[in-house]
């Protein structure tokens, strides 16, 4: 590339801004061209940074790698975007991955070379770091508890005006949010917890405002070109760009018109960088006269917490089905080990482990039916009721035509409630997912009860199975280790049962023809969502793969417990063995050598009816 054509390239790069002519040319002499086919790795998660790498062309997806081995897409960077500045100052380990997905152009310089220029023009260092300060700076305002580091793009300094009702503000440049979504962040600083942190949220807005614009342009309300850059913008949403720009609170005033103004701004600016615009010039398109054409936060809001409660049901149950999977296999590989089973903390009548894990499995299998149940519930919308289920402001062909881009769309099978009215106010369907949630909850706090006290002591406690090791369990007491997967999820059971409360009571709190507290019940059926998904997936791999059995304990436990004088009760009778069981308790004595001193029955007939072999499963009266 000539000189001339890099330095108006790098004068356009955040971090050069501050450089003269002959400075950025010594810059450019110590760049390096990285050529990227799609899908080509720039760097990795934990390898030392070496480089600040500069896009010159293409797009380069920012992701992360959780402890289950799943990616989270973070962000997005093209042409003008940089990545690694930290290099320039140290080789920490990168905290994220970065690869191409289109043929990608990068520039890069190691920190070498940074150095090595920085001693030749001391001015350089001292501009490039400043601005490298304020970009982590800013980055490091953005983190949150979803994700860190997301590479939040930069400020550069440049602002737009906007204005609404109440009057002018002025927005970030390089945001694609607007003023409305400005004065919700300013309003609703209340949990810390934002849109971007549920992305089948924004991926259901988004789905949401394409049908939409796909009815509004079959009615003919949408000129063509607005039309095909709504399309577009609302595809790439779905496809996980620009989430960092959702930045609402989950919690906040107002229905969820913050949600919906927050969509209908970032889709609206992506729009008018496709039409060839620049961010703020709605004339050409606008978030409420376009991307909000024949709409309503009353209609688009619940219908897209009801698209997105839909999937995210779909991840809960398949991670709900490979703990299930898990706890099978535990059931088949202790099918043969005797153990005592219990009723009330006391002595009940032997079984086997592997029925215990069976047991487990059966009863949150019964959970996957619950959970897709109550989730179809969700399917029914009132897409087209607009501000109350009246209709108004829409055509009256529009309901039909949006529900039927919506099912196109989502490939779900979505249909219309038959009074939107009605359905504009109800909660109904989320009352009963979140109480299908509590139920599983329940369940898995329950299990984890039983894995507590199945593994307690090592020495003075049951110690029939053990738990896999995962940390130190005491500060003070050496060799100690506690089961401390199954207590986070019995905590995460507890939050999810408070949780289930406060769905029920803004449920209740609805009033006339719109329910204003949704934005609580969206946020608690979310949260409730994701910890139960983490905490499955935690207890399945972090615990129940790994448990051991104690068997010569199990067993021991069989051949002295009394509970073996039930299997008697059909020779003997239920008086007689309480009798024995009495004396056996009182004298430490055992019940098979009172029956044999006795003579009730001969060591034959004993031995066939005391095998713990079978008092495991139901026989038949001779």
């Amino acid at each position: 590339m000539d000189t001339a054509r890099m330095n108006e390239f790098l004068k356009d790069i955040e971090l050069f801004k501050d450089l003269n002519d002959e400075e950025l040319k010594l810059l450019a002499d110590n760049l390096e061209e990285i050529k990227l086919q799609p899908n080509s790795l720039l760097f990795s998660e934990n390898s030392p940074r070496k480089y600040l790498y500069i896009i010159f062309d293409g797009e380069i997806e920012l992701y992360k790698t959780t402890t289950f081995g799943e990616e989270k897409r973070l962000t997005f960077f093209k042409k003008y975007d940089f990545l690694g500045e930290g290099s320039l100052m140290d080789d920490y380990p990168h905290s994220t991955s970065a690869r191409s997905i289109l043929i990608t152009t990068v520039f890069a310089i190691s920190r070498e070379k940074f150095t090595a220029l920085s001693r030749k023009q001391p001015s350089i260092a001292f501009k490039v770091l400043s601005r490298v300060s304020r970009v982590i700076s800013r980055r490091m305002r953005l983190t949150s508890t979803r994700v860190i580091n997301a590479g939040a793009q930069y400020i550069s300094g440049r602002t737009r005006r906007e204005h609404d009702m109440l009057g002018e503000r002025d927005v970030p440049f390089e945001y694609y949010y607007g003023i409305q979504t400005l004065r919700a962040l300013e309003n609703f600083n209340i949990s810390g917890v934002t849109l971007a942190m549920y992305p089948v949220l924004i991926e259901a807005m988004a789905m949401v405002k394409m049908a939409a614009a796909e009815a509004n342009f079959e009615l003919g309300l949408l000129p063509g070109n607005i039309h095909k850059a709504l399309v577009q913008a609302c595809g790439e949403i779905i496809a996980g760009k620009f989430h960092t720009h959702f930045v609402v609170d989950m919690i906040q005033g107002g229905a969820g018109t913050s949600t919906n103004m927050n969509a209908n701004e970032v889709i609206a600016n992506r729009a008018l960088e496709i039409l060839g615009y620049e961010k703020g010039q709605y004339e050409y398109c606008h978030p409420n006269n376009h991307v909000n054409l024949s709409q309503s936060t009353n209609d688009v809001y619940p219908t897209a917490i009801s698209v997105a409660i839909y999937n995210s049901n779909k991840k809960l149950t398949e991670v709900l089905s490979r703990l299930i999977e898990s706890m099978c296999k535990k059931g088949r590989e202790f099918a043969h080990i005797l153990k005592m089973g219990r009723t009330q903390l006391q002595d009940a009548v032997p079984m086997t482990l592997g029925q215990t894990f069976e047991a487990f499995a059966d009863t949150l299998r019964e959970e996957i039916d619950r959970l897709e149940q109550n989730a179809r519930l969700f399917l029914e919308v009132n897409m087209g009721g607009t501000a109350i289920g009246t209709g108004i402001t829409a055509d009256p062909e529009y309901s039909d035509k949006v529900i039927r881009q919506l099912r196109r769309i989502t490939g779900l099978d979505i249909t219309l409630a038959p009074n939107l009215v009605e359905a504009t106010s109800d909660t109904g369907p989320h009352i009963m997912y979140s109480s299908a949630l509590k139920r599983l909850a329940v369940k898995l706090s329950k299990i984890s009860n039983d894995l507590r006290l199945l593994s307690s002591g090592p020495r003075a406690g049951l110690n029939e199975i053990n738990l896999p090791k995962m940390q130190p369990g005491s500060s003070i007491m050496p060799g100690k280790v506690n089961p401390v997967i199954p207590e986070v999820v019995n905590q995460i059971a507890f939050k999810v049962i408070g949780n289930d409360l406060t769905v029920t009571m803004a449920a209740e709190a609805g009033q006339l023809e719109l329910n204003v507290m949704e934005p609580v019940i969206t946020q608690s059926i979310f949260e409730s969502t994701e910890m139960l998904k983490n905490g499955m997936m935690t207890l399945q791999l972090r615990c129940i793969e790994g448990i051991t059995a104690n068997e010569d304990i199990c067993r021991r436990m069989v051949e002295n417990s009394i509970g073996l004088v039930t299997a008697l009760v059909p020779a003997l009778g239920y008086d007689t063995c309480t009798q024995l069981a009495k004396e056996a308790l009182d004298n430490n004595r055992g019940v098979y050598e009172l029956v044999l001193e006795k003579k009730l029955l001969s060591k034959d007939e004993l031995d066939k009816l005391l095998d713990p072999r079978n008092m495991i499963v139901a026989k038949k009266r001779v």
